[in-house]
């Protein structure tokens, strides 16, 4: 066997090829000062007018959209608004050892930063919100807008720490709170315009200054329902109003003009937890020809699908079977301006169109006398409240409660947000003795599955694999699947991924089946696939298609199909530019290119990415790699020296600076790089694999102990399987090699060496006949290539002559 150093560097791009920006968890929406739109002028086709052009003919709607909190969503912070809604702040907050106060003085509002020689003031110019939490903003160099590190709770009326509100507390992983002048604060970056209207984000990328602008603060009138120009024209020149067949404008209820899922989708554009590929969404379009959904993929979700961190509503809402088996839609229960329809005794009236039996006996369904238990609301149990960011969030998924998620995957459950003193157990057992049907089942299964996909675990593949292709299938967990099969080596999925491509109803489903089809371009069938789906009616699906594609060099499409592939690769990189201040999207920007060989552009983008986002540890990753291929080892390992730096127990890391440093030819750097890769994966057959061959000549014991481990990991991977055969037959245990190598023979294997070594083992221990043996289960196995088989039949003939 040949001794050379394996050098995976691929290993990050499988692991990191493509991240999903989403819209920020903690920072309000997209803005600067007040630095409005111009009027729009009169050569506008359909020009924006603002709200107060609604005022003359809508005045009790406006009235009400005036004090809703879609209406007061971002206002001036003034000095009348913190006297009326603001208690003072009597303790100061301390962060980094900097203390931090709101304070107002006879004119002006400011909050002040001082420590031991250190005192400073930023003016306070906007407040957000209201409803849960007023955050407030302050102006920063190159135009940006920076959410404040004080923030106030309205239901609690105390002050409280931004940044510190916003920690997940994810199962399993340590987060830490950023710095409140850090990216996802900075009001221009993280969001996208959902508490101004008609805004304008120009951002430009050579000198990182912004300039931001937009019609009015809050969202007004036409954010939900388009511009005004031409319906205000109609009714100005309207006789008879009551003749006009067309108003050129939209009303959000599909009463009026809009269907429910164009009513959704309006409502969607901000209440998502998603990354924009178009910025040009107006009302009535179709949310997946604008954004992409964050679904159970992202840690931000328990896997049973409840909220842990601030998720906008819109995936959970997608798995509600209301939803799916209804005409249920946003403005059935809320009114456009974002109030709540239903209120005291008329609370259950929006569950009555459906479920009027349970609603008139809720005693009777919920086992809970309402005199004495306070239980009185549907949405107490199937909309329960959970609080993140000091605020309130209601569960749209609108399942009834699962306490049995709660004992797997630590999820809230609505019985034990009330009784506080019982176990999740007590709970479950309730709920089993009154309802036989185990409506538990299903989640639970499901949620298990995303799980086991999280945590790379593959046991249960076939099933969701049948899962995905399921006509029933949730949308939200196949996707959530869909995307987390990225990981898995296994081919059995591309059929499946295939089908999924092809067949789904779901544009979402679709496009994650595209992308998750990346590196496995494998037969002329899935590239075939994916050309076709450069022609999806949705964007979503056309880009994530283009993207997949951009490794196959143009000559290998047919010339029919190049100028659509072409389109939808425009489409690709314009997306990923819809906000060309996103970190991420510069990211996903030199994976194409580098599957394009296109490496020096590659890193340019990383190297955008990386400054915009220095946190992001899977863009030093990646640009290592590219550094690699353009032959500068040194900036590749300092790339990988600072993603450990960001991530001191991220593996991936460890393992590219291990494969690295052999290249390099720095072997005791690399052999403590491939121990700490081990240390913080100990499933990684690769740097086992590399242990056992740099161990092989200075520590035989050693070296042996790894090529066990790595045989015991991967027993079926026939590269490993032999490596762990080779070196037990060279460090004298011959009766192990026999029995990994026969094993691999019996298996019909697709690795000719195992049979060389195998026979040479039993040529070298007189045993002819064993060897004569071996080189004829190699002829019989159709599994090699026809040249080895013949290789194989001539070393036979020749041990029988």
């Amino acid at each position: 066997m040949k001794k050379k150093i394996s050098l995976i560097l691929f290993i990050a791009i499988t692991l990191c090829a493509v991240y999903f920006a989403w819209t920020s968890v903690f920072a309000p929406k997209d803005s600067v000062p007040a630095r409005n739109l111009p009027p729009a002028t009169s050569s506008s086709e359909n020009a924006y007018t603002g709200s107060s052009s609604c005022r003359p003919c809508h005045q009790d709607f406006y009235d009400l959209w005036e004090s809703s909190h879609h209406g007061l969503a971002m206002q001036p912070c003034t000095l009348d608004l913190v006297n009326k809604k603001l208690k003072p702040q009597t303790e100061d907050i301390v962060i980094e050892g900097l203390s931090y106060r709101f304070v107002t003085s006879s004119d002006r509002v400011f909050v002040t930063e001082s420590g031991p020689e250190h005192e400073k003031q930023y003016p306070v110019l906007h407040a957000m919100g209201g409803k849960n939490v007023y955050y407030f903003l302050t102006e920063m160099d190159k135009g940006r807008l920076q959410v404040l590190p004080v923030s106030y709770d309205v239901q609690k009326e105390a002050w409280f720490d931004t940044t510190a509100s916003a920690v997940r507390h994810f199962v399993g992983q340590p987060d830490q709170p950023y710095h409140w002048t850090d990216y996802p604060y900075t009001f221009n970056t993280s969001c996208f315009g959902c508490h101004v209207s008609q805004l304008v984000n120009t951002y430009d990328l050579e000198t990182d200054t912004y300039n931001t602008v937009w019609s009015e603060p809050g969202i007004n009138c036409e954010t939900c329902h388009g511009p005004a120009q031409k319906h205000i024209a109609i009714a100005n020149a309207a006789a008879d109003p009551d003749q006009v067949d067309d108003w050129a404008l939209p009303v959000i209820t599909p009463e009026y003009g809009y269907t429910a899922y164009q009513t959704n989708s309006a409502c969607s554009n901000c209440h998502a937890k998603a990354s924009v590929i178009d910025r040009d969404f107006k009302p009535g379009s179709d949310f997946y020809q604008h954004s992409d959904l964050v679904t159970l993929e992202h840690a931000d979700y328990y896997p049973d699908g409840r909220d842990l961190g601030e998720n906008y509503t819109y995936t959970s809402w997608s798995q509600s079977k209301c939803v799916k088996e209804s005409d249920l839609h946003c403005v059935t229960c809320h009114t456009s301006s974002g109030r709540y329809r239903f209120h005291g005794e008329q609370a259950n009236d929006a569950c009555m169109p459906c479920h009027e039996p349970l609603v008139k006996d809720l005693a009777a369904h919920t086992h809970h006398d309402a005199s004495n238990t306070k239980v009185t609301d549907c949405v107490q149990c199937h909309m329960p409240t959970t609080r993140f960011g000091n605020m309130n969030r209601s569960d749209h998924s609108m399942r009834s409660p699962m306490p049995s998620a709660t004992i797997q995957f630590k999820s809230p459950n609505a019985c034990n947000m009330c009784h506080t003193d019982q176990t999740p157990e007590w709970a479950d057992e309730y709920v089993r003795k009154w309802y036989k049907n185990d409506y538990q089942k299903e989640t639970l299964l499901l949620a298990t599955w995303i799980q086991q996909l999280r945590q790379q675990n593959f046991a249960a593949l076939t099933d969701i694999l049948e899962y995905i292709q399921s006509p029933d299938r949730d949308e939200v967990y196949a996707n959530s699947m869909i995307r987390l099969l990225r990981s898995c080596p296994d081919l059995q999925k591309v059929p499946a991924l295939l089908s999924v491509l092809r067949n789904d109803t779901s544009p979402l489903c679709r496009s994650s089946a595209a992308d998750t089809l990346t590196g496995y371009l494998i037969s002329q069938e899935v590239v075939d696939a994916l050309i076709e789906a450069t022609t999806d009616p949705y964007l979503l699906v056309r880009m994530r298609a283009a993207s997949t594609l951009s490794a196959v060099p143009a000559e290998y499409i047919q010339p029919d199909k190049r100028t659509q592939v072409e389109n939808a690769t425009a489409e690709y990189k314009s997306a990923m530019l819809a906000r060309p201040d996103d970190g991420i999207a510069h990211f996903n920007l030199g994976n194409f290119y580098m599957n394009q060989g296109k490496t020096e552009t590659a890193v340019d983008c990383f190297v955008t990415s990386i400054r915009l986002r220095p946190d992001f540890s899977p863009a030093l990753l990646n640009a290592s790699m590219a550094y690699n291929q353009i032959g500068q080892n040194e900036k590749a390992l300092a790339s990988l020296d600072n993603a450990i730096r960001l991530e001191p127990k991220a593996a991936p890391a460890h393992l590219n600076r291990a494969l690295l440093l052999a290249e390099m030819k720095r072997y005791p750097e690399s052999e403590e790089a491939f121990r700490a890769t081990f240390k913080y994966d100990p499933q990684s057959a690769v740097a086992a694999y590399n242990l056992a061959v740099l161990l092989s000549t200075s520590d035989p014991e050693e070296s042996m102990t790894w090529s066990r481990k790595l045989y015991a990991l991967q027993p079926t991977d026939p590269k490993y399987a032999y490596t762990a055969a080779f070196y037990a037959k060279q460090f004298g245990h011959l009766q192990e090699a026999i029995d990994i190598l026969q094993k691999m023979v019996d298996q019909n294997t697709d690795y000719p060496n195992a049979y060389m070594l195998l026979g040479d083992i039993f040529l070298k221990d007189n045993r002819r006949d064993k060897a004569i043996e071996v080189y004829r289960a190699a002829l019989k196995n159709e599994n090699l290539p026809q040249q080895a088989r013949a290789f194989f039949k001539q070393q036979a003939d020749s041990l029988t002559q």
